[in-house]
């Protein structure tokens, strides 16, 4: 992991340099106009948000019944961001809802179900940092319940109908927006491996240096 970060980062920073160009250049979507090319930092924001709280989750399920505190430590950093691509998806949608369909905000099943989503695991975080002695193993148990979730947010738009796009926008893209997308897509998961990278080995030094303290204590 840690050979890999800095590629990663060098990767997504020319990717992200080159997306306003790519983007810039892609058609505009015929009843938005431009307005619609938030999608393509909003969409793989939500891409990255699922897929860390899948690895959270996965990582809590680890740690839970192997008792692999590496495992939890992924599961911390996974958490974290989570919670900062969840940012990103909640301020860009707004913004985008609000010239697309003339409201900042609907309780509807996509929209609701994603807040609820980020506030699982910002009520992991604050578990952790001020849960106690076992919170480690509560809050695994809640990134389960957080990850069993994401399904449910991903398939809402096509059970209950709603403002927001279906789930197959992506597959329908005009081929003349496809390239934009996914090099989007593609910045914004390289920049994801590399904040995650960043953030288990800075949990991993946390957990060292605890565990100095524990053993100054006991020598004392």
């Amino acid at each position: 992991m840690r050979r890999a970060f800095l590629p990663a980062v060098v990767a997504a920073t020319v990717l992200f340099a080159v997306a306003p160009w790519v983007v810039a250049r892609a058609p505009y979507e015929q009843t938005m106009g431009l307005v619609q090319k938030i999608f393509y930092f909003h969409v793989p924001s939500a891409m990255m948000m699922f897929v860390s709280a899948v690895v959270c989750g996965i990582a809590s399920a680890i740690f839970l019944f192997g008792r692999r505190p590496r495992a939890d430590h992924v599961a911390v950093a996974a958490a974290e961001l989570v919670a900062v691509f969840g940012i990103i998806v909640l301020v860009t949608g707004p913004l985008w809802a609000r010239k697309a369909w003339g409201v900042w905000w609907q309780w509807d099943a996509r929209l609701t179900s994603t807040l609820v989503l980020w506030m699982i695991f910002m009520a992991y975080l604050l578990l952790r940092r001020y849960g106690g002695p076992g919170s480690d193993r509560l809050g695994a148990g809640l990134a389960l319940f957080g990850m069993a979730n994401v399904p449910f947010v991903y398939w809402s738009v096509n059970v209950w109908r709603t403002l927001h796009p279906k789930t197959s926008v992506v597959m329908t893209l005009d081929p003349g927006m496809r390239p934009a997308f996914w090099l989007s897509a593609g910045a914004f998961a390289l920049l994801y491996a590399a904040l995650l990278a960043a953030r288990v080995r800075l949990e991993d030094g946390r957990a060292t240096v605890e565990q100095l303290y524990l053993a100054l204590d006991e020598h004392d």
